[in-house]
């Protein structure tokens, strides 16, 4: 099933949106497996997977099927009832990515690159930011813009952390009211925000060990969708396996996170009516 915009609207009544699958494309039979897998843990979903990782840490590392084989794939996994969101690296990648995906997302590195913007945003396609993890939350919005001035304003900003130093990152919870307050939809990245950016020599590290922690807090925060890149055997990703989520472990991971958010509107409720 398709998506809409008005999904990840502020207190929809379903919860915040999941956003969920492998960061790469591994095999179409590994997608399928993935799809399928999610779906029986959580119900509906967002179908996440890159046709194409152009910002691995070493040159020599997978980065996935490339562009007219990985649309292909994510081709099938909609056709199965799934929305899809992939990465676009450069503004021609837009226009093809934009036939199957029902999500553009513009990869962290590369939120400042106006091109980029303006092409995903002329595709009519909602298009998900990560902000860069040298950019401040309340800078963001000028990426926003720049999609919104080809008229699309089907825009989502999603925190992923901040550099902290070398080879660390941080999440600043501030930032993700700050980032709402300008007027757009917020998702919380989950498991790019414990990664460890190149702590692995040549490849990234993380710490999945608070990937709960980090996405309990958002949620009560009041995010509007959770991402978390999911695989069934993390220690055998072919990319980002030590900050993704293991998916045995995604069925509570999820309970846990629409309980606070039910909770959350439950006091936002009390406090509207006792005002």
């Amino acid at each position: 099933m398709a998506i809409e915009y008005s999904a990840f609207g502020r207190g929809c009544p379903l919860g915040p949106v999941l956003i969920a699958g492998p960061c790469v494309i591994e095999s179409e039979e590994h997608v399928h497996r993935m799809a399928r897998g999610i779906r029986e843990a959580v119900g509906e979903f967002v179908f996440k997977a890159s046709f194409d990782k152009a910002n691995r840490t070493s040159g020599g590392t997978y980065r996935g099927p490339g562009l007219r084989e990985g649309l292909r794939i994510l081709a099938g996994v909609k056709a199965e009832g799934y929305p899809i969101l992939t990465d676009i690296h450069e503004a021609w990648q837009a226009e093809p990515a934009a036939e199957v995906a029902d999500i553009l997302q513009i990869p962290a590195f590369l939120c400042r690159q106006t091109d980029l913007l303006l092409a995903a945003g002329r595709t009519g396609r909602m298009v998900n930011i990560k902000k860069g993890q040298f950019v401040a939350p309340h800078d963001i919005h000028r990426a926003a813009e720049k999609v919104a001035s080809t008229g699309n304003r089907q825009v989502i900003l999603t925190e992923r952390g901040s550099s902290f130093g070398y080879n660390n990152l941080v999440v600043d919870m501030r930032g993700l009211k700050i980032m709402r307050d300008a007027g757009w939809p917020v998702v919380f990245d989950a498991t790019h925000s414990v990664q460890v950016p190149g702590g692995g020599g040549d490849a990234s590290g993380g710490q999945p060990q608070f990937i709960d922690t980090l996405a309990r807090a958002a949620v009560a925060a009041g995010v509007d969708g959770v991402f978390v890149e999911v695989h069934d055997e993390p220690e055998k990703a072919l990319s980002d396996g030590p900050n993704a989520l293991r998916l045995t472990l995604l069925r509570d991971f999820w309970r846990r996170l629409k309980a606070i958010h039910a909770l959350v509107e439950s006091v936002n409720f009390l406090h509207t009516a006792g005002a």
